[in-house]
Parts: structure tokens; sequence; C-alpha cells
């Protein structure tokens, strides 16, 4: 089959070489990948949000089928025009993957069908919202309502912070039309987990669970992140946690979509908090999550396209999801200033014998080299039977991948180890 992977991080790489593993893959294109992706696909300079784009090119060249990975062509209903185009897809159909366009719509969803979450309030006045903090319970979450790359939400200890955040989304138009609505809701406590699920409007079958490091400094200090490494499984995510949010969380999200004309059919990401009252969804994401998706997909032992298959076809019931029972470590080496400013166009040199647990993100080919073309530049992943093991092969491997201005977290996977403890 000729595979077509839209998007161009760390987690369409992981998903191409899984994809790769299947004696049913003949070729993968990737639009539009990147430098280091190239290795592993064909790179076409089309770029993800290229809707007309992808089509034109999925048709011409007899794409037998299609993986639309990030979130932004699947809000923008990718998967719909390859659809009417007779290209079968994984991943939603604009109308259910809303569920995280909108955090409006996510949390009025959750309310309607009783699925735990934070208490909130919806605004779409700046001088509402400000008035609203002035007697808000602290700390306040700040969430801009649509996409804003993951970085839309912000955890405000103070008033004047609360305020701030406020100012910047409908004020300042931070996250452009995406906080011209927010919601403003409860702060949480317990910690967090990150669960991805197979599921095809009827089916749901979670992933191994994973743990994200969102701040970029040791220490969950500095700024938040796209995600600067993760660990699987979540030592948190315990068997009676899992029956817990199958039966109050994951079942009633899809009867829910179901109920609401939007079936849902992809990876389904939950982020949940497990509160003293039990766990709570913090977010749903309409795709697979980045890093999580590089700890996860290396320790999934079934056919990936076989799967997908069965999610489009709607017979993932019968279709066995086998993960090891291994650990995996994944750390992110960042360009030094992410995500701030930074520079870009470095040499990036990888041992050959590493490459297998290498997944590039933010790089780019240039005089025939692989520079470093992004904040988030590659990640690492190693797996073991033990976490320590997972993270020190992952650590060893860090220190003999070559690029200027590199930087990493030193801490990832300590409070997993901890807590496992």
């Amino acid at each position: 089959m000729n595979i077509l992977v839209v998007g161009g991080g760390g987690r369409e790489h992981a998903i191409i070489k899984k994809l790769k593993e299947s004696p049913k893959v003949q070729k993968i294109y990737a639009l539009p990948g990147n430098g280091g992706i190239a290795a592993d696909a064909e790179c076409v300079d089309i770029g993800a949000k290229d809707i007309a784009g992808i089509v034109d090119f999925a048709v011409k060249n007899a794409v037998d089928y299609a993986v639309v990975a990030p979130d932004d062509p699947l809000v923008l209903g990718c998967v719909d025009a390859l659809e009417e185009k007779g290209v079968p897809c994984f991943g939603p159909r604009a109308n259910a993957a809303i569920i995280e366009g909108s955090k409006v719509f996510s949390k009025r969803l959750m309310q309607k069908y009783g699925i735990p979450t934070a208490k909130y309030e919806v605004f779409t006045e700046k001088e509402k919202a400000l008035e609203y903090l002035e007697t808000a319970p602290l700390p306040a979450v700040i969430k801009a309502d649509g996409l804003a790359l993951g970085k839309g939400v912000i955890i405000a200890p103070t008033r004047e912070e609360a305020k701030k955040a406020v100012e910047d989304m409908m004020g300042a138009h931070r996250f452009g039309a995406s906080g011209d609505r927010i919601v403003i809701e409860e702060f949480l406590e317990g910690p967090e987990v990150s669960v991805l699920a197979f599921t095809d409007g009827k089916t749901v079958k979670p992933m191994v669970s994973s743990m994200d490091h969102k701040r970029a400094l040791d220490g969950d200090k500095g700024l938040n992140t796209g995600g600067m490494g993760t660990v699987a499984p979540n030592p948190y995510y315990t068997n009676e946690i899992a029956k817990e949010c199958t039966e109050k969380i994951y079942l009633p999200t899809i009867a829910a979509m179901n109920a609401e004309g939007r079936p849902f059919k992809g990876c389904l990401y939950f982020g949940l908090m497990i509160t003293k009252d039990g766990p709570k969804v913090i977010e749903y994401n309409c795709r697979f999550g980045d890093p999580e998706t590089q700890v996860v997909l290396p320790l999934l032992e079934s056919d990936l396209l076989e799967i997908m298959l069965a999610v489009t076809e709607e017979r993932l019931a019968g279709t066995e999801v086998r993960f090891s029972e291994k650990h995996a470590a994944c750390v992110i080496m960042a360009s030094k200033g992410y995500p701030g400013s930074y520079e870009k166009g470095f040499e990036i040199t990888v041992p050959d014998e590493l490459r297998g647990g290498v997944y590039f993100a933010g790089a780019a080919i240039k005089d025939g080299k692989t520079v470093t073309a992004g904040g988030r530049v590659l990640g690492v992943t190693e797996t073991a039977d033990s976490l320590e093991e997972a993270l020190r092969r992952a650590y060893t491997d860090v220190e003999r991948i070559r690029f200027e201005n590199a930087f990493y977290r030193k801490d990832i996977g300590q409070r997993a180890l901890k807590a496992g403890k």
C-alpha cells in the first residue's frame, strides 16, 4: 500500500517508523515531513494545512491510505476532503475533531453527559472575564477556546497573573482568534496522566499510559513547552484507575459524541488528572500526542497499519492491540532558547546505530546535511525492562548526539521513578 502521513514532527516520525514495520506498506509519503523523516519516507513540500494540496497529491499519486496526524488539518477537515475523493483515512472528521478544536465545546459536552471534569465558566467579553476574576478561586486556569500549539493554557496563581492572561488572550490576541472566547476553570490537583486510545466510534482500545514533562527546565520550572520528554507506562495509572476511566470517561465520551451526531474515529487523547475525587478530564486531543507517541508506539507489538485500517472500517473490536510489558523513556533535545527565540541551521550528528530510536521534529536538509530547524529538534527514545534502565539508555544516547546550542532536561522520569517505588 502507498501511505500518506500528514505532518512533519516527532509524532509523525514515530508513526512512520511504526508503519514501516507492516508488511503491507510499500511506500510512505510525508507531507511535509522534515529533514530527519526523509530517511524513512519521501518528504513532499506541501504544508499540513494545505488541504487542497494534500488532496490533489493523494489523488495524483494513487495513495491507498492517509494518516492525518496533527490537530490543525483535522480541525480544518482534511479527513473529510480526502474521503470525498475516495481516499480512506485514519483520523476524525472535522465535526468530531471539534472535541479539541473548541475547549468550550468539550467542556459543555462533559457537563451535558456527566463526564468528570473541572468546574468552569465561558467568556466572550474581556470585561466580564476580568470582573469574574475579582472573586474567582485561585489558582485560576485560563484556556483559549481554539487551537494554540498546546500553549493556550495559563495556570495563574495570583489575580494579577490571571488578569494578564485574559488581557493577552482577549486584548492582545496572542493566540489570534483562538482567544476570542475563553474558558476559566477551577484548578485541579493530582498527578497528570496521558492516555491515547484507538476508537472506531464503537469500541475503545486504550494504549499504554504515559507521563509528559511540559515545563522547559528541570524541576518542572520555566515556560510551558510542547513537551520536553515522556515516560511510559505512567505509574499513577493503576489497573483500578484504568477501569474507572473506561467506565466513567472513555466509553461515555464516545457515546456522547455519537449522541451529538459527531462519531469519533481515530486516536482520541485523554489528558487526565487523578484527583482525590477520582480521575477527571483536563483536556481532549483529537489525535496522537507529541511527544507521548514517541514512547507509546515503540511499545506497540501489534501491526499499526492493521489497527488503523480496523478503525477506519469500524472493526476494531475484533482486532488485536497488544503492548509490550516494557518501559519506554523519551528525552527531547531542543534548541537553546526554546520555547522563546532560538537560532537554527546547526548540523546534527547522530551515530547510525542510534537512529532507530531517534525521532526528528525540527530538522531540515541543507547542503546534504541534517540541520536544526525548530525549537524541539529531536526525541531520543529507549525501551527496557525497567524505567531506570530505559532512562539510563536514553540519556547515554543523548550524550552521543551533537548539535550546537542543544539543551535538554536532566530529570525526565524522576517523578515517575519516585511514584513507582
